[in-house]
């Protein structure tokens, strides 16, 4: 029974992972004002952190770049080393989240089998260190515009190298933000968990064998969605579609994870982002039009990311999400978790929550029998029809359960239910080839297509 199940999540907190979180809280600190100025209180935050690592491999290299960063030596592998053990102590907050998460639903995941690794640019890979490293000595409240536009260059040669997309990627969205934040000494509060997780998260990938590896194996079969995840940022979005895979050859149904993304300005807002996706049409066709999708030789990593090419995959059948997970999701596969990636924020695990009801009023949260968990509204995208109001009068929810703030959150990707007595069904990718409400396509037809007139404008200027 579900209520079981969540009783499995929001028992007793889980050992260890408030004191984790603590240390992790202490190197943030540090990292704020530089490493360069650390003080005794933050000289300690790092020791403190050293000694968490002390049992494990990294321990004595850990142990050595606290102590010569607090004497005032510090050194691109000193850094190095610490945001390596600031990584591998949030991993094991991961693991445990994701071991209890699980357990409470009986789900079986798959054992990591390391990729053969590839070879990297290590002329860009080091120009990125070399930046990373500048930030992690000065300190966030010492970021100005100068030290932000020194990776400008950089960031257009890694753009340029598809390769190394992901990492450029995500520096450009640090970056941005950093630009836009500055000066950052004048802030009154600033987003530090958000960028120390960013800067290890870079320095992290530009390491040999950080870059994801491999191939993946080519898989044929029926993907079947359940629903899509759209990571929005002001200079870049990703529509993140999680599905199950019926393989060709019978095997067991896995959980499975395809991303297609693109670059944007912030100008680009709300379902037009959906036209920036245009190299997708069958997939985004499949969305739409809640179909299932048969794939031919797609290269599926380890992680459980299917690297989507279009002309690998056909149209089928309408397939009903909620019908798939009633049937499907309780015995699937799940994908293992790569080591580099493991991190609280990554837990997004699918889920069905039925037969519950929604307080009308104050937080929302769904309540089986006495049971509940929040909602996370704030990560309801508005490129789609699913809306705070819409959730509230649901029965029936496809969500993605996730770990934040020391509490579980559940995501809605596709909700049933009734709104002013009428049954909805709403899905995030509903408007994946335009808005289907009358109301919201009026709207936009008003306001004219923002891609169309930027890429009009583009292209006028290349032709001059």
């Amino acid at each position: 029974m579900l209520s079981v199940q969540l009783a499995g999540l929001i028992d007793e907190p889980l050992p260890g992972v408030g004191e984790a979180l603590d240390l992790v809280t202490g190197f943030d600190e540090a990292l704020t004002n530089g490493f360069a100025r650390l003080g005794e209180d933050r000289a300690s935050a790092l020791t403190a952190l050293a000694g968490a690592m002390a049992a494990t491999p990294l321990g004595d290299r850990v142990a050595e770049a606290a102590g010569k960063v607090a004497a005032g030596s510090v050194s691109e592998e000193h850094v190095t080393a610490l945001a390596a053990g600031r990584t591998a102590l949030l991993g094991a907050v991961h693991d445990a989240l994701l071991e209890r998460l699980d357990t409470a639903l009986g789900r079986t995941r798959a054992a990591w089998e390391e990729p053969h690794s590839t070879a990297q640019s290590d002329n860009l890979l080091g120009a990125c260190r070399s930046w990373l490293n500048e930030l992690a000595i000065t300190g966030w409240r010492g970021v100005d515009h100068d030290l932000v536009s020194a990776v400008d260059q950089t960031m257009e040669a890694l753009l340029a190298e598809p390769r190394l997309r992901r990492l450029a990627v995500l520096l450009d969205g640090l970056a941005t933000e950093l630009r836009a934040s500055c000066p950052v000494a004048t802030m009154e509060i600033v987003p530090a968990r958000r960028w120390a997780d960013l800067w290890a998260r870079a320095l992290v990938l530009t390491q040999a064998g950080g870059l994801p590896a491999g191939s993946g194996e080519p898989v044929s079969g029926r993907l079947l969605v359940l629903g899509v995840d759209v990571h929005e940022h002001a200079t870049a979005v990703q529509a993140q579609v999680h599905a199950i895979l019926e393989p060709a050859d019978g095997g067991q149904c896995r959980l499975v994870r395809t991303s297609v993304a693109a670059t944007k300005v912030d100008t680009i807002v709300g379902t037009a982002v959906w036209r920036l996706l245009t190299g997708v049409p069958v997939l985004l066709n499949a969305l739409a039009e809640r179909r299932s999708l048969d794939i031919k030789d797609m290269p599926l990593l380890g992680s459980g990311d299917l690297v989507w090419h279009d002309d690998r995959a056909t149209a089928g059948e309408p397939a009903d999400p909620f019908t798939t997970a009633r049937v499907q999701l309780g015995s699937v596969l799940a994908p293992a978790a790569p080591p580099l990636e493991r991190h609280p924020v990554r837990v997004a695990e699918p889920v069905l929550v039925e037969g519950y009801t929604v307080p009308k009023r104050g937080e929302m949260v769904l309540d089986l029998d006495g049971m509940t968990i929040t909602v996370d509204t704030d990560r309801l995208p508005s490129c789609g029809p699913l809306t705070p109001e819409i959730v509230r009068g649901s029965e029936s929810c496809i969500g993605l359960v996730r770990w934040d703030a020391g509490r579980w959150l559940l995501q809605p990707l596709a909700v049933q239910g009734t709104v002013k007595k009428l049954p909805v069904t709403a899905h995030t990718g509903d408007w994946a080839q335009g808005p289907t409400d009358p109301k919201i396509a009026k709207a936009e037809a008003r306001n004219g297509d923002a891609v169309a007139v930027l890429r009009e404008r583009a292209g006028r200027l290349l032709r001059k």
